[in-house]
């Protein structure tokens, strides 16, 4: 029996947003064959540093792991994003900071999981939230870039969000920066598929979607 662990944040933990029908990890299980099995340890409002305390709850018969956090690490920056800057490269200097710290939280959270030894797979951040602003979407960019590299760099597979959930109504009418059941569907088909269909065994960086 496979058994898939959902970590990060409300990307996965939506079922308070939801009213209209199923939270993610229901549409996950519904999409799985009768030899695995699915848990939620993903929990809502936690940052990549947070995950590291998921972990300590990791069952013992578990055998892959889907990753999808650094939103909340991204809403936590948007007051340094606002703040004035007198030039271009003090800005940039500002954006440089942001990066390095998340780089820094979400290479020592993928450290911690290499040692575990599970089959592992990550998400990028979505960034058609309806109504985010044109330059939070260009900020987004940077920890996304951060995901990918540092998943290319332990060939780990991607399961990119930003060309899963591109609707307005994949985002919930109660929170807009959280999946609806509709993108909740299209995201559960999307990580199952890519879960099944990835050789763990072989390694290497792919992008699903």
């Amino acid at each position: 029996m496979n058994h898939l662990i959902l970590l990060g944040d409300s990307i996965f933990d939506n079922v308070t947003y939801v009213h209209e029908g199923p939270e993610v990890i229901e549409q996950v299980k519904r999409n799985l064959s009768h030899n695995w099995m699915a848990s939620l340890l993903a929990v809502d409002g936690d940052t990549t540093s947070d995950v590291h305390f998921q972990l300590t709850r990791l069952p013992p018969n578990v055998t892959h792991l889907v990753l999808s956090v650094g939103g909340n690490d991204a809403l936590g920056c948007v007051a340094a994003l606002e703040a004035d800057a007198t030039s271009v490269r003090q800005a940039l200097v500002a954006l440089n900071r942001i990066k390095n710290d998340f780089q820094n939280n979400y290479t020592a959270l993928l450290s911690e999981l290499a040692t575990m030894d599970i089959a592992l797979m990550v998400c990028t951040i979505y960034n058609s939230v309806p109504g985010l602003p044109s330059e939070l979407r260009t900020a987004l960019g940077m920890f996304n870039d951060v995901i990918i590299a540092e998943a290319a760099a332990r060939g780990l597979p991607v399961l990119d969000l930003r060309l899963i959930c591109t609707d307005p109504g994949d985002y919930s009418a109660l929170s807009p920066i959280e999946p609806s059941s509709q993108g909740g569907a299209k995201l559960a088909k999307s990580l199952v598929g890519a879960i099944v269909k990835h050789d763990f065994r072989a390694g290497g960086c792919r992008i699903y979607s």
